[in-house]
């Protein structure tokens, strides 16, 4: 193994989870994800020569982001994937425990279901800034840097993006 492939495992195959949830979020298909991450991770290694960065993860999911751009420029679609709210693959909203009793579940359950739901309704720019920022955990300046738009851009967004979401589970109280 080059002491380029050994840099390239360290330093971006830890965040395969993350580029695959990203992918998930935006395409709203599991397989299409898995293949977008594969040409994400593909182009990633191309250019890994390139990369200038301390931090691979927002240059990644950057590149993710752009081969789900580029799959649905390839599937010549103007409407995004209707949402599944009974998906059972979803990914995990909450990192809370609770005990696990049927009715516990049954609620844990429908709760996810509501807000998967209510993130796949939002607007491709704001459902990708609310993924990076509550999921992938992105600061706003790495979000401006994956999306190449200005930082306050991703401050709009993400705030439109919470209260529509935040709307759509109004309903469901």
């Amino acid at each position: 193994m080059t002491e380029t492939n050994a840099r390239f495992d360290a330093e971006v195959l830890p965040y395969l989870d993350a580029a695959y949830s990203l992918a998930r979020w935006l395409v709203r298909d599991d397989h299409v994800a898995e293949d977008v991450v594969q040409d994400a991770y593909l182009r990633a290694f191309r250019y890994f020569g390139s990369f200038r960065g301390s931090d691979a993860r927002p240059w990644l999911l950057g590149i993710v982001r752009n081969c789900c751009y580029d799959w649905f420029a390839q599937q010549k679609r103007s409407r995004e994937f209707e949402s599944d709210v009974e998906d059972a693959d979803a990914p995990a909203l909450d990192g809370h425990s609770r005990p696990e009793t049927p009715e516990t579940l049954l609620v844990q359950k429908m709760e996810r279901a509501h807000v998967t739901a209510g993130i796949a309704r939002l607007a491709l720019p704001f459902r990708e800034v609310l993924v990076l920022r509550e999921m992938e955990d992105l600061s706003y300046e790495e979000i401006a840097n994956v999306l190449g738009i200005p930082k306050g851009t991703v401050m709009s967004r993400l705030s439109r993006a919470r209260r529509q979401l935040q709307e759509e589970l109004s309903q469901y109280r």
